[in-house]
């Protein structure tokens, strides 16, 4: 998945290209685990690896053609690179628990952290940036609260998963938000600085003979090949689509990638949701409808 509204910038009128690139990205984030699914036999460490990799081969080339590159290397600073390798290790986290999430059937889980991410960046908000919330706001966080607890107390344990991609996700969109690079740049900062950790793991592998993509078939090496622009053109699309559309209309859209992760967890790979777990999960949706409905009277009243 992706920078949330990182690089966001609100426009008065609503750009049909700009929506089309905005909602393309979050409909190919929300059918990564259709992808994530044909690794079936691949350490997820190797998948994680081989997306750090490619990725970094695409956007090289891709800022290689915008003739970004040299900009680039005058703008890595020590104070630049030591922020990015902070928002590295968190979306490293990020990615691994969730190509490990979709590997083990628990893509409802891993979709759930999506859901409640646009919250957690509101605490962020609060806690971090000393930032004052609205009404509106602390009781979306309060019923999302509640329903977390819910979830815990019917299953036994925390819903991990889900907490831990909405809370990597969103200490990294903090970071980026607060960086000097915009999302391509940053992006192939964060790939430069994981690059050497992901080499060593592929040698690693293929040195105990578990490298799909060393010892593999040369489908299986397309695929993890494949990782790459998978990762970054959902990027892409997102930062140019989200500088020309609303904010909040790009607030509503987000809520596309984790349905379509649900849909896929639930109808595709059967994964559970009835019962309990689903009236947990409706108190979630209740605090976004609460979080969207509030934003939207709270633009609209900034604008009259």
């Amino acid at each position: 998945m992706s920078e949330a509204t990182v690089t966001a910038v609100e426009t008065p009128r609503v750009d049909r290209g700009g929506v089309a690139r905005a909602a393309s990205a979050y409909v190919l984030w929300g059918a990564l685990p259709a992808y994530l699914k044909l690794f079936h036999g691949v350490l997820g460490a190797e998948v994680v690896a081989c997306r750090i990799l490619f990725s970094l081969v695409f956007l090289g080339g891709l800022l290689g053609v915008r003739g970004e590159l040299v900009s680039l290397r005058s703008a890595l600073s020590r104070p630049v690179l030591l922020r990015f390798a902070a928002s590295a290790a968190l979306i490293s986290a990020n990615w691994f628990t969730y190509v490990w999430s979709v590997g083990s059937g628990r893509v409802v889980d891993a979709s759930f952290g999506y859901f409640i991410n646009p919250l957690v960046n509101v605490l962020i908000g609060a806690i971090v940036l000393k930032e004052r919330l609205r009404r509106g706001q602390w009781l979306s966080v309060a019923i999302a609260a509640s329903g977390v607890v819910f979830l815990t107390l019917q299953s036994g344990e925390l819903p991990w998963i889900g907490l831990f991609l909405a809370i990597t996700f969103g200490m990294y969109g903090f970071l980026r938000k607060t960086a000097t690079l915009g999302a391509t740049q940053g992006l192939m900062t964060e790939t430069l600085l994981l690059a050497p950790f992901a080499l060593v793991g592929v040698a690693w592998l293929a040195m105990h003979g578990e490298s799909a993509f060393v010892a593999g078939p040369w489908s299986m090496r397309w695929l993890l090949v494949g990782a790459g622009p998978v990762t970054a053109i959902p990027l892409v699309l997102f930062a140019a689509g989200a500088r020309r559309i609303p904010l909040s209309l790009l607030g509503l859209l987000q809520y596309v990638g984790p349905t379509l992760q649900l849909l896929l967890g639930v109808f595709a790979y059967h994964e559970r949701l009835h019962g309990a777990r689903l009236a947990g999960f409706g108190i979630i949706w209740a605090a976004l409808v609460v979080y969207s409905v509030e934003g939207l009277v709270a633009v609209r009243a900034r604008s009259t």
